[in-house]
This record gives structure tokens, C-alpha cells and sequence, in this order.
């Protein structure tokens, strides 16, 4: 994905003797602020053509198919909380005291106003499983017009794989920390991307503590994810996430 759940929750990047496996660069990717559980306090900070806003969270994971967000501030938003357990997505609504399912039909919809849909809360894949790839650059090498110090990946999607992707391409750092994801749309074309900054120790593993995601052609738009505090691994009981703990 962008798994937004997956983002907001590296399980921590070994030291390397030998050059790394494509395999090794992906899942880095792919697990990125990911422990077996997790528990988050996070920033988004949203901005648009029509509006900016920002939200305080709180929130909870488990493995790859269980997370619940709570947004914690402003107050008008206070309470709203989200539920994700294997594909499916429930939000609470605490102003009319509701529970309401997400359906299918709304599931590329922005999630909570921002540039992440509800599908990218439940988008499952992995690159290693779902796509096909290669290599394109290593550090000292040209990407582009200029020499890079990372890693770079283009990963193509399998023909049965459930993902909107034409192709990503993907940069890692040698020590296994992401650096940007770009995703292009089935025509080619730059569609958005993920960049990963400010690199820092949390919970004893060197994590980024920013990440932003920018649509391609929206000058001035993006989605800022901020950790403010990550604990990873844990104790956290299956009956945390269900709809009788959502409100």
C-alpha cells in the first residue's frame, strides 16, 4: 500500500555485511514503521486547493490486518475513530453515535480529507508477492539525469495483482531506510509520491518520523504524516479491534 495503516504504524534495518537483495530493499518498504503491534501518536496535516487542516491521532496496530485510528484533535473532530480488520473498514461517529461500514463503492474515497483513500487503508500487497522487479540503479550510479547515494527499484505489478499501479519506483538507503516511492498510473504518468524524512531513533530503531505523499500535478497539495511518539511490539488483545471497542 500506500498501506496508510502500514505507514502509520520499519521494523528496524539491520546492519548489512554484504550488499542488499532486492528482496531485502522491498520488504524495507514495505514494513516500514511496522512491529508485530505498534501504537502510534501521529500529526497529519492536510493541505489543499480549498482548505488545510490538522489532526492529532492515536493509533493502534496488529500484524498486517488489524489497526484502529482515533483522531484526538481538533475538537470537532475529537472521537471519530476507524476500524480496519482484514478488508474491511468501519468508522464511528460519535456526534450521532453511529458505527457505519465503509462500502465498496466509496473505497477510492479520501480517507478523513485526505490525499490517502480508503483503499489505501486495506490495500494488502506486497511488493515482493504482487509485483515484479528490477533494479535500477545502485548508489553511485545515475537515476535520472544525476548520480544517487540509494537504491532504486522499479516494481511492476503481476496481471492478477490488486493494485491501481502502472509501475513504482522505489528508493532505499544502503542501511534499508526508504527514502521516496513514485507511483505511476497504467498510462505512464507520475501519479504521486511518497517521500520518507527526518530520520530518527524511536523505540530503539532508527525510523522516519515524517512522511509525506504528494499528487502529482496539485502544486502546493500533500499529506504530512508525523510521528509524535512509536512504541512497536506491544501487548495488545485481539478483542481490541472489534466493533463493540470502536466507540
Amino acid at each position: 500500500m500506500i498501506r496508510v495503516i502500514a505507514v502509520l504504524l520499519f521494523c528496524g534495518a539491520p546492519a548489512l555485511a554484504a550488499e542488499p537483495t532486492l528482496e531485502q530493499l522491498l520488504d524495507a518498504t514495505d514494513d516500514v514503521a511496522r512491529g508485530e503491534s505498534s501504537e502510534v501518536v501521529i500529526e497529519m496535516q492536510v493541505k489543499t486547493k480549498r482548505y488545510e487542516r490538522t489532526m492529532r491521532m492515536h493509533a493502534w496496530s496488529q500484524g498486517e490486518d488489524h489497526s484502529l485510528i482515533k483522531i484526538e484533535a481538533p475538537a470537532k473532530d475529537a472521537g471519530i475513530t476507524t476500524l480496519r480488520v482484514d478488508d474491511n473498514i468501519w468508522n464511528y461517529l460519535p456526534k450521532v453515535d453511529r458505527v457505519v461500514k465503509v462500502p465498496a463503492g466509496m473505497m477510492s474515497g479520501s480517507w478523513m480529507g485526505s490525499h490517502f483513500s480508503n483503499d489505501d487503508l486495506v490495500n494488502g500487497s506486497r511488493y515482493n508477492e504482487d509485483y515484479t522487479s528490477k533494479m535500477l540503479a545502485k548508489p553511485g550510479e545515475t537515476y535520472g539525469d544525476a548520480p544517487t547515494e540509494n537504491y532504486v527499484v522499479e516494481s511492476i505489478p503481476k496481471p492478477d495483482a490488486p493494485v491501481v499501479w502502472g509501475k513504482v519506483h522505489i528508493e532505499v538507503r544502503p542501511d534499508l531506510i526508504p527514502v521516496r516511492v513514485a507511483y505511476y498510473d497504467e498510462g505512464g504518468d507520475l501519479a504521486r509520491t511518497m517521500t520518507f524524512t527526518d530520520i530518527k531513533e524511536m523505540d530503539g530503531v532508527m525510523t522516519p518520523a515524517v512522511m509525506t505523499l504528494t499528487p502529482s500535478g496539485d502544486d502546493g497539495e500533500f499529506t504530512r504524516i508525523t510521528y509524535v511518539s512509536l512504541d512497536y511490539d506491544i501487548d495488545i488483545d485481539d478483542s481490541f479491534f472489534t466493533l463493540q471497542a470502536l466507540k
